[in-house]
């Protein structure tokens, strides 16, 4: 190339290289805008596992906890001290509302295809994907679970779908669904 460039007139070589610059510029431009997870790669996919009720497996994205909810833990653990203190609900319970959410997304969302839908904070603590999670018929995974009383609102961090969730929980809860069943309002 060395060559070639040195036989060039010093005006086109200069323009060339004004050239080089703009179109380096241009592809740093959409480097920097260029959004993350959200665009860059389809938040669509099939359902190909489910780990418990607020966590499945999404082909061509990896592990997604369905955001702003919370389902018990299959087995003990120290979350349950958070629903025994905020709900007289005992570990049985816990470990049966468990089983039955597990159950409930198998059956729903096991081989669909879904569509995510991110909100602020894209990924958690153990790089899960963070998402509302859509079946193809439009309904969200997450309020689903809530509208059964098979989960609860996660308080702890703000998110967009957060008074709508707190809604569907109350709404549950006066229904005596799943969790909130035999439970006072």
């Amino acid at each position: 190339m060395g060559l070639f460039l040195r036989g060039l007139h010093p005006p086109l070589l200069g323009s060339l290289a004004f050239g080089m610059k703009r179109l380096l510029c241009f592809l740093f431009f959409l480097f920097l805008c260029s959004p993350g997870i959200s665009a860059a790669q389809s938040l669509e996919g099939q359902v190909s596992w489910i780990y418990d009720g607020d966590t499945l497996e999404v082909a061509g994205i990896g592990k997604v906890r369905l955001l702003g909810i919370d389902c018990p833990e299959r087995e003990d653990s120290p979350r349950d001290d958070y629903y025994l203190k905020r709900y007289p609900i005992d570990r049985q319970r816990l470990r049966k509302i468990s089983a039955a959410a597990l159950d409930y997304l198998i059956k729903v969302a096991k081989k669909q295809q879904v569509r995510l839908e991110l909100d602020r904070t894209p990924t958690d603590t153990y790089g899960r994907t963070l998402a509302y999670v859509y079946l193809k018929n439009g309904q969200m995974l997450n309020r689903l679970l809530l509208d059964q009383g098979l989960a609860t609102v996660f308080r702890r961090f703000d998110f967009r779908e957060k008074p709508d969730f707190i809604q569907r929980e109350k709404t549950a809860r006066q229904q005596q669904r799943g969790i909130w069943q035999n439970i006072g309002h």
